[in-house]
């Protein structure tokens, strides 16, 4: 069972390229972040005709995550994070799969440091946590997946002095996802690549993707029966590659039967 995450960066922009990799890699649970979409505007019919069910949080021009299956209907158990009602930011949403709990999240990018959107993003990561116990209460398979805007390790990024004072490397945002790791996630790509030097992001600028000036901010926290299921985990990054494309490449994790 292959559970993956693709910041899509806008789903109207990227259709063609997100069909062309669904259709390629056929994951069973594809979950995608910055759809750029309103709920009415989210382009359902299109995965339907090869053979996707959807459900979609949107928003408009920014935000918007979406949990597509494979052959059934993703079951919601929930939307929006809690923990704060006045948060209207579409950036979770939660189903389940195939008898896994399956959790998409944008969480905040934080930027610029010091200041109110960084304080909103640590604040997010806190209100993550405490959800996520809950989902560890669970004692089923569950992976919480997505965009984390978090560069755990300096071999996580081609050059770590290039972002150090960007809100992806600060200490707080690093202690925030350590704290995740401490409670008994397992972070896939991290775990089976210890070395680092896999990156799921390229900015459009600068050259970065022709350099490979990349680092990694998407991430696969599985639970711990999810995690010995776990066989397999990776970058498809030929897609960040290919026409109008994403800057972001799609991760996954395999999980047994």
């Amino acid at each position: 069972m292959r559970i993956a995450s693709f910041n899509i960066n806008g789903i109207k922009a990227r259709l063609p390229r997100l069909l062309e990799w669904l259709e390629e890699t056929r994951p069973k649970v594809a979950c995608l972040q910055e759809i750029k979409s309103q709920d009415g505007g989210f382009p359902v019919a299109e995965f339907e005709k090869i053979g996707y069910q959807a459900i979609w949080h949107g928003q408009k021009s920014f935000n918007g995550v979406a949990i597509l299956a494979d052959g059934e209907a993703p079951v919601e158990t929930q939307r929006g994070l809690p923990g704060d009602d006045d948060d209207d930011h579409a950036r979770y949403l939660e189903a389940d799969v195939a008898g896994v709990r399956v959790a998409c999240i944008y969480l905040p990018n934080g930027n610029p440091v010091p200041g109110p959107k960084f304080d909103y993003k640590l604040a997010w990561m806190g209100r993550l946590r405490s959800h996520m116990r809950g989902l560890w209460a669970l004692e089923k398979p569950c992976a919480v997946v997505g965009d984390y805007n978090v560069i755990m390790r300096d071999n996580d990024v081609w050059a770590p002095q290039a972002m150090a004072d960007d809100a992806l490397m600060q200490p707080q945002s690093r202690d925030s996802y350590a704290r995740l790791l401490g409670d008994g996630w397992t972070d896939a790509l991290g775990t089976l690549n210890p070395r680092g030097g896999v990156w799921t992001y390229w900015d459009y600028q600068a050259g970065a993707w022709q350099r490979d000036h990349g680092f990694r901010i998407d991430h696969l926290l599985l639970s711990p029966e999810a995690a010995d299921r776990m066989v397999a985990a990776g970058v498809d990054k030929e897609y960040r590659g290919r026409e109008k494309a994403s800057d972001h490449a799609p991760v996954w994790v395999e999980l047994s039967e």
